[in-house]
């Protein structure tokens, strides 16, 4: 039977009611995306009749909702930073509070090519995921024409999955433009390994979402529906994959053990006068700080949009 986009909007959140937290706002995504309007031209257009191939992906996408798969990975899309990525399960869905980390990012890589404008600086995008860090960093500079097109950095996105490097590398092959597909290089490594092998890299900057989510909160995320690789999430997790222990084989609860491997292979592959900056949880950034103090970085702890802590900023001392 034809729906129009009215009828089809107030059925399909009906529907999500019980199973999604924003079922309105699910509805007019998956609406958008499926009949390629806009949330003004859907009201605009709300008496207008959905074609039948357009209804039968929207009623699989609502069930597929129900099932609790993210909106973005029904779509395969997400904006971030104003770019639309491409997702899949084998990523980490970007999140807005990520925003921070590019945006003081580019602070900092802006301050160093000011300060050094023949030099060609090197950042590094570890446990990229869809690349959204890195790649959102590098088509701002493109994009806002802060530099000239010989400053620009080289950069290098490490992540553990070769499924997340094939997003990353769709969304590189998508977003970036051909003349500059060659500043970004893919590798896929545990941390820093493969570049403790192929004579060490050293990175000016080095920007780093990695997962910092303690194991039992990870457990309630996924029992709630959130569907997101386990290994972008877990903080607790050694450099083989197990659970971290402690000195007195306890395991590790505080979702840092990553972090705790990450800052001290990220500090050999640090220039001098490089930076680190880190996204962490509001409830773990003061001890991911100390750990970052007790290696000798200068730290400081940047807020995200509702005020939370979130970005570990961490300065190579002068000597």
């Amino acid at each position: 039977m034809t729906q129009t986009i009215q009828q089809f909007k107030k059925e399909a959140v009906s529907q999500l009611i019980d199973f999604s937290p924003s079922p309105q706002l699910d509805v007019e995504v998956l609406m958008q995306f499926a009949l390629n309007l806009t949330k003004t031209q859907l009201l605009l257009k709300s008496h207008n009749p959905i074609s039948e191939d357009q209804l039968q992906w929207l009623n699989s996408s609502i069930e597929k909702r129900k099932s609790g798969l993210p909106v973005a990975y029904i779509t395969g899309h997400k904006e971030f930073f104003g770019y639309d990525f491409a997702v899949s399960p084998a990523v980490l869905i970007p999140k807005p509070d990520t925003e921070i980390l590019v945006e003081q990012g580019l602070q900092i890589i802006m301050e160093k090519i000011n300060a050094h404008p023949n030099a060609t600086l090197t950042v590094c995008d570890m446990c990229t995921g869809s690349g959204c860090i890195g790649i959102a960093t590098l088509l701002s500079l493109i994009e806002n024409q802060k530099v000239a097109d010989a400053q620009l950095p080289k950069f290098t996105l490490i992540d553990i999955s070769g499924a997340a490097l094939e997003i990353a590398e769709e969304n590189v092959k998508k977003l970036i433009p051909s003349q500059y597909q060659s500043r970004i290089r893919l590798v896929q490594s545990n941390l820093f390994e493969q570049f403790s092998q192929d004579g060490g890299w050293t990175f000016d900057v080095i920007l780093t979402n990695p997962p910092y989510i303690p194991h039992k909160m990870v457990d309630s995320l996924l029992l709630d529906g959130r569907n997101e690789p386990r290994l972008a999430l877990d903080g607790d997790i050694n450099l083989f994959g197990d659970r971290a222990l402690d000195e007195n084989g306890l395991e590790i609860e505080d979702g840092l053990a990553i972090i705790r491997n990450l800052l001290p292979q990220a500090k050999v592959h640090l220039s001098p006068r490089g930076v680190i900056l880190m996204e962490t949880g509001e409830y773990n950034a003061k001890a991911a700080a100390l750990l970052a103090k007790d290696l000798d970085f200068s730290t400081k702890i940047h807020k995200d949009l509702e005020g939370q802590l979130r970005v570990v900023e961490c300065s190579a001392k002068i000597r």
